[in-house]
């Protein structure tokens, strides 16, 4: 799901890349790796767009019982 919504928010979609990995605690870390000069568009104004799509991860995980943290990365 994270992925479907980063790819329709960049230029580039083929760039998108997702990876989970552990985070802090009993968290799980999603980190989002967009191409060169789509991570401006993905973090948004005030990082508006950025805080809505960890909103909304965070959302749909807690339907699974899962915590996690959501990083956007220039790749």
């Amino acid at each position: 799901m994270l992925a479907h919504i980063v790819r329709s928010i960049v230029d580039d979609a083929d760039a998108v890349n997702v990876t989970s990995g552990p985070g802090k605690g009993d968290k799980i870390l999603l980190e989002v790796r967009v191409g060169p000069g789509d991570l401006g568009r993905v973090i948004g104004r005030r990082g508006r767009t950025a805080q809505s799509i960890r909103t909304v991860v965070r959302a749909a995980a807690t339907n699974d019982d899962v915590d996690v943290d959501v990083d956007f990365v220039d790749a």
